[in-house]
């Protein structure tokens, strides 16, 4: 995986507002690659970095997608704790 694209996901990941979501798909092409949804999910799978809000990253078909810090259960928590979904 190139390391600047991962960069470019890191950055579009990291302006995500609070309350709002992104899927995997969006994320990818306003990183600049546009089928590269599965490459998404690899870099955030990968990501420690808390500033970055992985947890905003869902699956295009409305499901939440794995949370590489406590798993779906933490993901959803968090986005109703920020307003993005409901309980």
């Amino acid at each position: 995986m190139e390391k600047d694209f991962a960069d470019k996901v890191r950055g579009v990941v990291r302006k995500i507002p609070k309350g709002k979501t992104m899927t995997y798909a969006m994320v990818a092409k306003l990183a600049g690659s546009k089928g590269a949804a599965r490459a998404v999910g690899s870099i955030m799978a990968g990501n420690y970095d808390p500033k970055i809000p992985c947890h905003r990253v869902i699956r295009s078909d409305g499901k939440l997608g794995e949370y590489n810090r406590g798993g779906t259960k933490a993901k959803r928590a968090l986005l109703i704790k920020e307003g993005a979904i409901r309980a």
